[in-house]
């Protein structure tokens, strides 16, 4: 017998016998083939769920609009995708249980319980509802905790709630993913298993567009004793929280590190360059117990401070100047720094940008709707900065790892539908007029499919109404900054957060949701609390961190957490960040750079806009003038970057000018061990060790060697070494 023809005659005895055996419960395409649809990947981006569909087929993106699955299926494609008539002939049955040709190979067991599930849904009438049928309204995922040892496996189990009060065993329909595979690694069925390594992984589990999550812990096998834990320092709650991650996972923190490796930290973290010579001499020469404190004190007075957190955000808010006009992106900057240097509390920074109004001559703030004309941009933008959720994928269809719908996006759009215009527009690449804006009266947000026009809601919880305001958008920063709001106390601590310590507890710092939890979700809600607490004060935010004595580890890894990468046990070593090198650069030596449109003497992280022309900073990762905001920098060394500092002509000449830091040295009366001290403490902010001191010395005991050389090519080589360009 043909193998075609028997496989058709096993579908035709399957069907028959799943009929029989589902007579008392009919089929209903929502809740029963949808979930088949989404498991099997038929309406995943790859396949029927991308743009333009495949083949000619075009399904929903992970089945978030039925009425559209439901007419493609039945009547698309002139009948043949469902066929009353025999439904086993049915493309439905036969393309992907393989007994025809499919671009997506084999999907389903021609025998298995989904072909038999179609089969019957096809013999019923192919009913968009079957009368009855309740609807979904939550899942559970049990256990929603483990702790593993390493490979050890554990199997997950889905349930569905549904509105009638009944439940349903959904685990085989249930598409499962892993965030962080090397910890704990699932398969499609829900096997968990876990890795060799240490560390904590969240197993998200989802089904017709819920989500429930598990999370899973692989702690060390060699148990720590509870006393190592207790006799840790604590300065601030950060320590209490990390401690108890740290016994979880039986891992033991580094030890603290050294006065200078901890000035050098602090400094490069909260002003934005290395310390002086002066500053590190003081440092390491105050026997003080407190004198960490203090340091943190002095620095967060420091009008530096400003400037550095500044330039931080410049990256996140601020547009190209030749989209949207030069004074327009000046006062823009001006509004971000003034607001810095002001220690302006975070809501009221928040609110002022939100409501903005006036002119782009004279109210910086209202560059950002300049920039962002249409409702939809704004809310990508907003929804990501200050609450922490990227909503790009809900513009066109259901978020695929979230609750976030099109509804929600165009709802939270409508906050910025009437923003009133007056003057000249864009007109790149001059863009040079003024523009006015204020609250307006017309305009509306409509959905995309069905044509609806939005009222604004939040996200989630309650806003005041939008039309208790003058302006709608005074709804939406009220929503947004007030205190019952955690996102958005949690948003901004995790990103300060990121900033001192190499990695946000939620990383990426701006994807909050329930398949990317915090590493350590108390800590984080601990420091949400201590913001608001503060006043949404920044200023006492980065106090705390810096206080603690997590933030003090040493980089040097221990025999217990050499592969810890979340738990923060000890400091992420990482690359600084542009600016910070180019204005240590010309600390060290003596030089100072030039920028375009910029006054003398200016330094980096005051540059108004990223088209001031600066090949250094490019290379290290400064963002693209074009690159629409925000611009999120990486930390990663790339050899473009080596070989930039080995070769760069500019940097030799700074290194070795007639005005610059070794021609003063060179000159003075200084002994081999006073030039090295010097030397050190300028570029590393250490003192050197004796064989780095023996080895200045040899150097320059060599006859003939010159004195200015030697210090050049010393300079040179510790300027291009990793200790320099990396914080430890």
């Amino acid at each position: 017998m043909a193998p075609r023809l028997f496989a058709v005659l096993l579908l035709c005895w399957l069907s028959f016998g799943t009929v029989a055996a589902q007579a008392q419960q009919a089929v209903d395409f929502d809740n029963d083939i949808q979930p088949i649809l989404t498991r099997f990947g038929c309406n995943s981006g790859p396949c029927h769920g991308k743009a333009r569909g495949q083949g000619g087929f075009q399904l929903s993106l992970l089945g978030f609009d039925s009425q559209q699955d439901h007419d493609a299926i039945t009547k698309e494609g002139r009948g043949r995708r469902v066929f009353a008539g025999s439904p086993e002939q049915s493309l439905m049955i036969t393309k992907p249980t393989g007994l025809v040709p499919h671009g997506g190979g084999r999907r389903l067991d021609p025998a298995g319980p989904e072909t038999a599930t179609l089969l019957q849904w096809i013999r019923e009438g192919v009913a968009r509802k079957a009368e009855g049928a309740p609807t979904l309204q939550s899942i559970r995922v049990e256990p929603s905790s483990v702790t593993l040892r390493p490979e050890q496996t554990q199997a997950l189990r889905v349930t569905a709630l549904y509105s009638d009060g009944s439940q349903r065993d959904v685990t085989r329909l249930t598409a499962f993913q892993s965030n962080e595979a090397p910890i704990a690694a699932v398969s499609d069925t829900g096997l968990i298993t876990a890795g060799k390594i240490t560390g904590d992984a969240a197993i998200m589990a989802r089904f017709l567009g819920r989500i429930a999550v598990c999370d899973v812990l692989i702690p060390r096998l060699d148990v720590v004793p509870p006393d190592v834990y207790a006799a840790l320092p604590r300065r601030n709650f950060i320590d209490d929280h990390v401690w108890q991650k740290l016994q979880r996972l039986n891992i033991v923190p580094s030890v603290v590190c050294d006065d200078a490796t901890f000035i050098r930290r602090a400094t490069t973290d909260l002003i934005g360059r290395i310390p002086t010579v002066e500053e590190v001499s003081v440092f390491l020469a105050d026997p003080s117990e407190d004198k960490r404190s203090k340091l943190v004190d002095r620095l967060l007075l420091e009008p530096e401070f400003a400037d550095f957190w500044a330039n931080k955000w410049v990256d996140l808010l601020r547009p190209n100047p030749y989209r949207v006009g030069i004074k327009a992106v000046f006062n823009y900057d001006h509004w971000i720094r003034q607001s810095f240097h002001d220690r302006k509390p975070w809501d009221q920074f928040v609110r002022e940008l939100l409501t903005a109004r006036g002119s782009t001559f004279r109210n910086g703030a209202v560059t950002l709707f300049r920039d962002r004309r249409e409702p939809e941009e704004v809310t990508t933008l907003v929804s990501r900065l200050f609450v922490g959720v990227r909503l790009e994928c809900a513009k066109c269809h259901h978020h695929p790892f979230e609750v976030w719908g099109q509804d929600d996006f165009y709802s939270f759009s409508a906050y910025f539908a009437q923003i009133g215009r007056k003057g000249t527009g864009l007109s790149p690449p001059i863009s040079g007029s003024e523009e006015f804006f204020f609250a307006g009266t017309r305009g509306s947000v409509k959905h995309p499919v069905t044509g609806a026009e939005m009222s604004p809601r939040p996200l989630f919880g309650e806003a005041p109404a939008a039309d208790s305001h003058e302006d709608a958008r005074e709804a939406l920063a009220a929503w947004i900054t007030s205190p019952e709001n955690h996102l958005f106390a949690q948003v901004m601590a995790n990103r300060v957060w990121a900033d001192l310590m190499s990695r946000g507890l939620v990383d990426p710092v701006d994807d909050f949701r329930a398949t990317n939890p915090p590493s350590n979700g108390p800590l984080l809600k601990a420091l949400g609390e201590h913001f608001r607490d503060s006043g949404f004060s920044l200023t006492e935010l980065v106090r705390v961190i810096a206080n603690s004595h997590v933030y003090q580890l040493s980089s040097l890894p221990n025999e217990t957490n050499s592969g810890d990468t979340r738990a923060f046990s000890r400091h992420y070593r990482h690359r600084l960040r542009a600016e910070v090198l180019l204005d240590s650069l010309s600390q060290v030596t003596g030089i100072p750079q030039e920028f375009e449109a910029m006054p003398p003497d200016s330094n980096s992280r005051q540059i108004w806009t990223h088209r001031s022309d600066s090949l250094f900073l490019d290379t290290f990762g400064r963002p693209d003038p074009n690159q629409d905001p925000p611009c999120e920098r990486t930390t990663d060394s790339t050899v473009v970057q080596s070989l930039h500092l080995m070769n760069s002509e500019k940097l030799y000449a700074e290194v070795t000018s007639d005005r610059g830091t070794v021609k003063t040295l060179a000159e003075t009366q200084k002994t081999a061990d006073e030039l090295a001290t010097e030397l050190y403490r300028r570029v590393f902010s250490r003192d050197p060790v004796p064989e780095e001191r023996q080895l200045v010395e040899q150097l320059l005991g060599v006859e003939g060697a010159g004195r200015r050389r030697v210090l050049e090519d010393l300079m040179w080589a510790m300027l291009n070494s990793a200790e320099f360009v990396i914080q430890n």
